[in-house]
């Protein structure tokens, strides 16, 4: 396999060691990926979840996968979008560098990320999907694991990160063009 993949489906359903769930602050539940997580896993989730004490943006937090194939739950919190000035790009780096950084810490193989950000936070697609890809790409030239998969939720997201994949493996091998 590919140390980083882009597939088409539902992100509660990987047999990973880690999902990353798009999670709000409070980390007690939401719509989109926060809420389909919630359900899948289960009400255990959501007493693990009540411990935490929340989440700041940009930073994680785990809980098992409870009744989740995956073994971890890593909860980060993305950046609201408010134009792009306001610190988001570093902010969703962030998320996407510190899920990596505690799965290669607790010595994972697997970790399956949402589009963070990119539902009712209303990140820009586009950007959104190049800050992701860009940091798992760099993270896998230094640290060389663990295995990223993307997982979209829709074939337009599939396709963009497919391409946007391309183009940038194409831009570190032509740094000139």
């Amino acid at each position: 396999m590919q140390p980083i993949n882009i597939i088409l489906g539902d992100i509660v359903d990987l047999e990973v060691d880690a999902i990353v769930n798009a999670a709000n602050p409070s980390l007690l539940g939401g719509g989109g990926v926060d809420g389909a997580i919630h359900r899948a896993a289960g009400p255990a989730l959501l007493a693990s979840c009540r411990g935490l004490g929340g989440c700041k943006t940009g930073e994680v937090k785990l809980t098992p996968g409870f009744n989740l194939t995956a073994n971890y739950i890593a909860h980060t919190v993305g950046p609201i979008w408010r134009g792009g000035h306001a610190g988001e790009p570093q902010l969703l780096r962030s998320c996407y560098l510190k899920c990596l950084e505690l799965a290669t810490r607790l010595n994972l193989s697997s970790i399956a990320f949402p589009a963070i950000s990119t539902g009712a936070y209303g990140y820009p697609l586009r950007q959104a999907t190049e800050i992701a890809l860009r940091t798992a790409m760099g993270y896998v030239e230094m640290k060389g694991s663990p295995e990223i998969t993307f997982v979209c939720f829709d074939e337009p997201l599939y396709e963009l990160y497919l391409n946007t994949s391309i183009r940038l493996k194409q831009d570190n091998r032509h740094p000139d063009a």
